[in-house]
């Protein structure tokens, strides 16, 4: 009996199987194969040098980045206090002395001989009125002495300076003060404390400063009105008014309880403070009852004001000189 087809296939059939086994392509790799401990993918070495260059890059640009960004990558940087912050770089009296006393050696010439000369008032003069006005001519060249660029990049510098203008303008008026130029100085004076005022800005307010120079500066008119008569009642106002504003900014910007002050806002302050000391006398020995020694008060207390307001000018420039040798 023969057997059936499907037992053995033909040799025909068998031989092109063989062949065809023989002759097919193994099949490709897997591109990639589980690491049993781990199971994890292994990855072909072009790849893992890819991968590997790919993230040097990646160190290289976060390195460059913290370049840029230091406050995100590294150790905040110690904070600062108010008084050694740019703005309020405290500058030694040994510096200042250094730096602005001979520039000052021709101002205190100068008013050491008008007190030495001290010519009388009765007989007033051209050379009188030079003799009072050096001083204050003094402090131009003091201001000038630090550059026009200087005065060019501060506003408050050339303000200073203009004051000063209008004061040796008002000095030289009083001296003819009894021929009636006395309104003329008191004029003269007025747009000086404008100035000045100007110079020492708006800020910071300090109200309650402000308050106690109204509560001064209405005082001191209580005390002369009774004494006054005709313009003077309301110029002798308006010019108490000027200066007690000008005292005001002055003193406004000595902020002693927040530590934020330096020896240029207490010359201002204290320039201030001698200025209406010495139009308060003044009007006193003028309009009330004589002072004793009032020429030599008033003198006095206003050469000291002046310079300590044209001291006050030159602050940018002494923090300048700080920083350098800091």
């Amino acid at each position: 009996m023969a057997p059936p087809i499907w037992a053995f296939p033909p040799p025909s059939t068998t031989t092109a199987l063989c062949s065809y086994w023989s002759t097919a392509k193994a099949p490709p790799p897997p591109a990639a194969v589980l690491s049993p401990p781990t199971g994890r993918q292994l990855r072909p070495p072009e790849r893992r040098q890819k991968q590997s260059a790919s993230f040097t890059q990646r160190i290289k640009l976060r390195r460059s980045e913290t370049r840029f960004r230091p406050h995100i990558y590294h150790r905040p940087p110690t904070p600062t206090t108010p008084s050694s912050s740019a703005g309020h770089i405290m500058v030694s009296p040994v510096t200042v002395v250094k730096s602005e006393g001979p520039k000052l050696v021709p101002f205190f010439k100068a008013t050491c001989v008008y007190f030495v000369l001290w010519l009388p008032t009765s007989s007033p003069s051209w050379f009188s009125a030079l003799i009072k006005c050096l001083p204050i001519f003094c402090l131009w060249v003091f201001l000038l002495a630090h550059g026009f660029s200087f005065l060019e990049a501060h506003s408050s510098a050339r303000k200073i300076l203009a004051g000063l203008i209008f004061s040796a303008l008002g000095d030289a008026f009083l001296i003819w003060q009894e021929q009636g130029y006395f309104v003329h100085g008191l004029l003269m004076f007025a747009i000086t404390h404008i100035l000045y005022s100007s110079a020492f800005g708006m800020k910071p307010l300090n109200v309650c400063a402000g308050l106690v120079i109204t509560g001064v500066s209405s005082l001191s008119y209580i005390l002369l009105y009774p004494y006054l008569s005709g313009p003077f009642t309301y110029l002798v106002a308006v010019y108490i008014g000027l200066i007690g504003f000008m005292g005001w900014r002055a003193i406004a910007g000595l902020q002693l309880a927040n530590d934020l002050w330096t020896w240029t806002k207490l010359s201002a302050c204290l320039g201030a403070v001698l200025f209406m000391v010495s139009d308060l006398t003044i009007a006193v020995n003028k309009f009330c009852f004589p002072v004793p020694h009032s020429r030599a008060i008033i003198m006095a207390t206003y050469y000291a004001a002046q310079m300590l307001i044209a001291l006050s000018a030159v602050e940018c420039q002494d923090v300048e000189v700080a920083r350098k040798r800091t």
